[in-house]
């Protein structure tokens, strides 16, 4: 179901609904149980995501756009619990799906084998890589938006896009440590978000859910929430001081 307004809090001097997410407020979704996850991008993102989940003893297909054979040297790093496929066999293959594939290359992410999946974006626009895109230079649209419009019969959440490839592998802690540090998310649909937020916290970081994609904006490039490590409260203030102007 998409997201309900009545169950997002909202700041109303800013107009954007956040809800900060604990353990214990989505007790079911914690520890995934091992699953087959499909990762489309194996680029330092993608890689490093697959590092993490094989060693939660989750089972990853991985894909990239030269082709499974050049990924024989990461999924024998990997171990037993990760194969390389093509982008369809890894949307196939996987429960969800991350998405962590340059910007200018979201339309050539497959559609079928994603209808009714969740699919986690970890995009930001940099348009000196991607190219000028008009919806997004005029603010009409948002990155994770964009691919939600290719994927309509897919639950899109926003995710992983603002911690640097190096700090996934770092910077987890156990849930409740002093200075955990915070991700963020947004979602039309509140089990894409609260499964994000489930994956965050597996990973060792506390989540805080946005909204909608309409908001999602507020933790990319350039904006005060972008990448800067922070706990829960710093992340929800530098949520709130985002200027849409200052979005790439």
């Amino acid at each position: 179901m998409p997201r309900h307004p009545a169950r997002v809090s909202r700041l109303a001097d800013r107009g954007f609904g956040i809800k900060t997410w604990t353990p214990a407020l989505h007790r079911s979704m914690t520890n995934l149980a091992p699953t087959r996850i499909g990762i489309i991008g194996a680029g330092n993102i993608g890689g490093n995501l697959a590092r993490k989940l094989v060693e939660l003893g989750h089972r990853v297909t991985i894909a990239n756009s030269r082709g499974p054979e050049t990924l024989a040297g990461l999924v024998a790093e990997l171990g037993p619990n990760a194969t390389a496929g093509t982008a369809t066999e890894a949307a196939e293959a996987g429960e969800f799906v991350i998405v962590t594939v340059p910007l200018r290359a979201y339309r050539d992410i497959p559609v079928a084998p994603l209808a009714g999946k969740i699919v986690i974006d970890t995009n930001n626009y940099y348009w000196e890589r991607d190219g000028r895109i008009a919806e997004l230079d005029s603010g009409e649209a948002t990155v994770s938006g964009l691919l939600q419009a290719h994927l309509p019969e897919s639950k899109v959440a926003k995710g992983f896009n603002n911690i640097a490839a190096a700090d996934i592998l770092t910077d987890g802690k156990p849930a409740g440590a002093p200075g955990r540090r915070a991700l963020s998310t947004a979602s039309d649909f509140d089990d894409a978000a609260a499964l994000v937020s489930a994956l965050f916290d597996d990973l060792g970081f506390d989540s805080v859910e946005i909204g909608p994609l309409a908001e999602s904006w507020r933790a990319e490039r350039d904006q005060p929430a972008y990448v800067t490590p922070q706990n829960r409260e710093e992340l929800v203030a530098n949520l709130a001081r985002a200027e849409r102007s200052l979005a790439a």
